[in-house]
């Protein structure tokens, strides 16, 4: 049976080709497009996928989305507008109200002793000044119950207006769009957060597990719990909006500068440097938390982050965000434990793109084996409700191989796309790996366009740029070169079987969602002496797990590496241009390699030189073998 999965059409909108329950085909459209998390149908990844597997429309037996028809979603937003009205309170604000008062008569001083990369002094760590009666606004409804309330429901009643055109919307477009490929009568919806479990449980290979799914918004909740196992997947709970940790991370996001479902994970980073306890008992007074489930009072009015970001540093402000986070999920997860009797649990939704928050749930006493889908946001969900359609006798028991789901390019493309931008290159055949080492114990950056392009946000080693870690100023002007603006230090890739030396914690019970860069561990003293510039602040990485069978080229440039060094610990981070999607195709990597002034693209068999002829410390390069003919000859 052939199912075709669409992921919500409002961004990062994905196709994933199925086939007797296993995924033969993933990519998302602004691979494609080069825009970031494209919206609308996803035209460019479904021809290509038609391409690539030989389906065609009438090949295809079911179509999976992951909402309903606007009429229902309708429906559903506007039943948790009115539950919410009988929770919401000003009388429930008050201790919020009076903490923020109480905040703002201390005498707050940054605490200067440790220095952030990326902010250049201690002024970039504040918000900029605003205008007066902004100022006002914001200061005027965290002090006050009846503001703060009032806020919250005036925001509230725009957010509905909004998602229920916006659900019309991209249930018209995507019901047109498959009515033009003959395929509106095989479409087959379901609820959002039912995806995200899905992928999640049956990606894992576990036998049974507590499922947990937290993320912004879908179908009238922001999240779900469920207990799965031989039987199927049954929902124990689900999270209802508007009380969403999505919303509330999204939210700080924006207040501290930058761009909601893009740059949460500088939050994370930016987090390690603060003091959460500064502001952690403000936010908590604004969550009720008993039995499993979680509500936020005042939920829509992100007005209270911006008063916060008004007088306190932002390292203190995301601190806090990201405590309270991590403190609520994991109160909720260790009710559901308890309740369900599991020790395995698995995560998917926006929300479990948070790798700090992964790990504290990880951690919580009992849970002996954890796992994250490797594309836990909605583009996920495309995968998630095609394993749905096809139910779960077919899509259980099948882990997930690997993450490398997308189109791959020949040797010849590859060629044609290094001739048309007149680039030299050495043809290096079975010899590439062992000359990447090479490169990269010279301490050249190397970026690797290889193989089938990664399913999902993280880079695995097949669009990745490459550098050792054993420098820890290359976080500042490795990314400086990229124009990139990080807290968070680069990822490591690590050869697998040297994980237990490298990472506390480190078991059976992780091994397989550790190859997929989806939650953090603490580092051993090893790890921060050897590779250093791959550790952060607080002495965690998020590793890549690298085996013999998910990556072999991959693995055996670790293995040389390894063998050059002593150490078995790459930076990897992803191969794009700043603000663009990771690179998708050969014109995309030559393009990404020539602009962004990295030493050397490993790209097929080739390795290219950049045309500067220089690399970063100002040595000559060798010359490669063979030299690209020009564009007119």
């Amino acid at each position: 049976m052939r199912i075709l999965g669409i992921s919500p059409l409002d961004k990062d909108s994905t196709v994933s080709f199925m086939e007797d329950g296993r995924i033969v085909f993933a990519c998302g459209e602004e691979r494609l497009s080069r825009v970031k998390l494209q919206s609308g149908f996803p035209h460019l990844a479904l021809k290509l996928g038609f391409e690539r597997t030989g389906w065609t429309p009438d090949s295809i037996d079911k179509v999976a989305y992951a909402f309903f028809d606007g009429d229902e979603e309708a429906r559903l937003i506007r039943a948790a507008q009115a539950a919410d009205a009988k929770f919401q309170s000003a009388d429930k604000l008050a201790a919020s109200a009076a903490t923020y008062r109480e905040l703002s008569d201390t005498d707050y001083q940054l605490d200067q002793s440790v220095r952030i990369p990326g902010l250049d002094d201690a002024s970039d760590e504040f918000m900029p000044p605003k205008a007066w009666w902004k100022r006002a606004i914001y200061q005027a409804t965290a002090s006050h119950p009846t503001l703060d309330q009032r806020a919250h429901r005036k925001y509230y009643r725009e957010w509905v207006t909004n998602a229920i055109a916006d659900h019309k919307k991209w249930s018209d477009e995507l019901e047109r769009e498959l009515d033009g490929y003959g395929l509106r009568g095989k479409l087959q919806r379901f609820q959002h957060h039912d995806t995200h479990a899905a992928n999640s449980f049956y990606a894992s290979g576990f036998d049974d597990a507590l499922v947990l799914v937290l993320d912004g918004y879908g179908s009238g909740c922001c999240g779900g719990v469920y207990r799965a196992g031989e039987d199927g997947i049954e929902n124990l709970h689900r999270y209802q909006f508007p009380y969403s940790l999505g919303i509330f991370y999204e939210q700080v996001t924006s207040a501290l500068g930058f761009r909601p479902s893009r740059h949460e994970g500088k939050i994370v980073g930016l987090a390690a440097y603060g003091r959460p306890e500064l502001l952690r008992d403000l936010l908590l007074h604004r969550f009720e938390t008993d039995n499993g489930d979680i509500r936020i009072l005042a939920a829509q009015n992100y007005l209270i982050t911006r008063a916060m970001a008004l007088r306190f540093a932002k390292r203190d402000v995301a601190a806090a965000y990201q405590n309270v986070l991590e403190l609520v999920a994991c109160e909720s997860a260790r009710y559901w434990l308890k309740e369900t009797g599991l020790k395995r649990v698995v995560m998917s939704g926006g929300v479990h793109a948070n790798v700090k928050l992964n790990q504290r749930i990880f951690e919580i006493d009992g849970v002996q084996s954890a796992f994250v889908y490797p594309n836990m946001g909605d583009g996920g969900c495309a995968s998630g409700a095609a394993m749905l359609a096809f139910g779960h006798e077919t899509a259980k028991g099948k882990p997930l191989a690997d993450a490398y789901l997308g189109p791959d390019y020949s040797d010849d493309e590859i060629r044609m796309a290094l001739q048309a931008e007149g680039l030299d290159y050495e043809e290096c055949g079975d010899d590439l790996e062992r000359r990447v080492a090479e490169v990269l114990a010279n301490d050249g950056i190397v970026a690797r366009f290889n193989g089938r392009m990664e399913y999902g946000p993280r880079a695995l080693g097949n669009r990745s740029i490459l550098y050792p870690a054993k420098d820890p100023e290359v976080n500042q002007w490795l990314n400086d070169q990229l124009g990139r603006t990080e807290f968070m230090p680069f990822a490591p890739a690590a050869l697998a079987e040297a994980a237990p030396k490298l990472f506390k914690g480190m078991q059976q019970g992780v091994a397989k969602t550790s190859e997929f860069m989806t939650i953090t561990f603490d580092c051993t003293d090893e790890m921060i002496r050897q590779s250093p510039a791959a550790v952060h602040v607080d002495g965690t990485a998020r590793p890549q797990l690298v085996t013999p069978e998910s990556n072999p080229s991959f693995h055996k440039i670790l293995q040389h590496y390894e063998a050059m060094t002593g150490i078995s610990v790459l930076i990897n981070t992803s191969f794009n241009m700043h603000e663009e999607p990771i690179v998708g195709s050969p014109a995309d990597a030559v393009r990404a390699f020539v602009l962004g002034n990295i030493d050397y693209l490993a790209a097929g068999q080739f390795l290219i030189p950049h045309p500067s002829g220089r690399d970063r410390s100002g040595k000559a390069k060798a010359k490669a073998i063979h030299a690209a003919p020009s564009i007119s000859s």
